[in-house]
């Protein structure tokens, strides 16, 4: 019997085992998870968890029951290609016939010293929850420091100072704006409504070193008794390490197909996986629909997809706080309660389906 091995339960494997399952499935192909968690994380929603507004619960769900679905919970530490083998952390290996590589990606600190060990995360679910504690248990009057004005920081600065409006939070951002992804009318909105919220932005930092409870912003050295890092991301070390060909991003480049250029068993799902638009969860979901059509393709002995149509994202949706949000829909710009509400369903039909 054939095993597909998936490494991941994120929102590609997960999309992989939904149309796998229970009906695409050959009968002489059975499915190996293989993840650090026994349950799938909704990741988009670790700023909150960090931020001490949801608990656990809200942002876990079951991975799917099957009877040729077997779950494999550990660390992975490498993948021999020769041997088709996953190598996990003091478990046999795992031998696979075709693997998806789901892995995500992690903290990428631009080589600045004493970033790694001195500053919280939310890139995990277990470094979101060490952020809540280190986060909750301050004393009024803290400061918090957030380094970066991307999406996860702008959601976790307004979320922290509506679960925890007794606290100073600074959010450094390298440009003139926050969120340099989004057109800039949302970056004015989302300033304006730091402002009314006192939140305040250092604009044009320049982050040169940090130090146990200190941040160096150029020469000046910044009190801080929590730094949160969303500073940019880097796919997995997994994909890192492995000798394959790569973008500038560190990303493993694919055939369009999804697989490596010289090996058609190896596929890269997710943020590890060179695409033309940023890492997002819909874009994970997008691309594992197009891998199981060549999967049962494949295992039909059938001839693959030459191509697929373009990849088409619906957009991308922010939250401040639990009432208000910004985003883009398409092109378009939207901006208040309307974006959270539209956010929050989107989420609640998420868990829906899933569960």
């Amino acid at each position: 019997m054939k095993n597909l091995v998936i490494l991941g339960g994120g929102y590609g494997g997960m999309r992989m085992l939904q149309r796998l399952l229970p009906n695409q499935l050959p009968e002489n192909v059975r499915i190996t998870l293989i993840d650090r968690n026994p349950y799938h994380c909704i990741k988009t929603e670790y700023y909150a968890l960090a931020a001490g507004t949801i608990s656990d619960h809200h942002i876990r769900v079951a991975f799917p029951e099957h009877p040729r679905l077997q779950n494999v919970y550990g660390e992975v530490l490498s993948i021999d290609m020769d041997k088709k083998q996953v190598i996990l952390e003091n478990q046999e290996p795992v031998d696979y016939d075709d693997l998806v590589i789901g892995l995500g990606c992690e903290d990428k600190y631009h080589g600045i010293p004493g970033a790694n060990q001195h500053t919280f995360s939310i890139q995990t679910i277990d470094k979101s929850r060490q952020t809540y504690q280190a986060l909750n248990n301050l004393g009024s009057g803290a400061t918090v420091s957030i380094i970066g004005g991307g999406l996860s920081g702008v959601e976790l600065a307004s979320e922290l100072i509506e679960s925890r409006p007794d606290l100073k939070i600074r959010l450094f951002d390298r440009g003139p704006h926050i969120l340099s992804a989004f057109p800039e009318r949302l970056s004015v909105f989302v300033e304006s409504w730091f402002a009314k919220n006192n939140i305040e932005i250092v604009h044009h930092s320049n982050i040169t070193k940090v130090e146990p409870n200190t941040l160096y912003n150029g020469e000046e050295a910044v009190h801080s008794d929590v730094i949160v890092w969303t500073a940019g991301i880097q796919p997995s070390k997994i994909i890192r390490d492995m000798d394959i060909e790569k973008d500038a991003q560190g990303r493993a480049v694919l055939t369009p197909q999804h697989f490596l250029p010289n090996n058609d068993s190896v596929f890269v799902v997710g943020d590890c996986a060179s695409l033309p638009f940023a890492p997002s969860a819909q874009l994970a979901e997008a691309q594992a629909e197009q891998i199981v059509q060549v999967l049962v393709k494949k295992w039909a002995n059938e001839p693959l997809p030459e191509s697929f149509p373009p990849m088409k994202l619906k957009g991308t949706l922010g939250s401040l706080g639990k009432k208000q949000g910004f985003g883009l829909v398409g092109n378009r710009a939207i901006t208040g309660r309307f974006a959270r509400l539209i956010k929050s369903g989107i989420l609640w039909a998420y868990k829906y389906h899933n569960n």
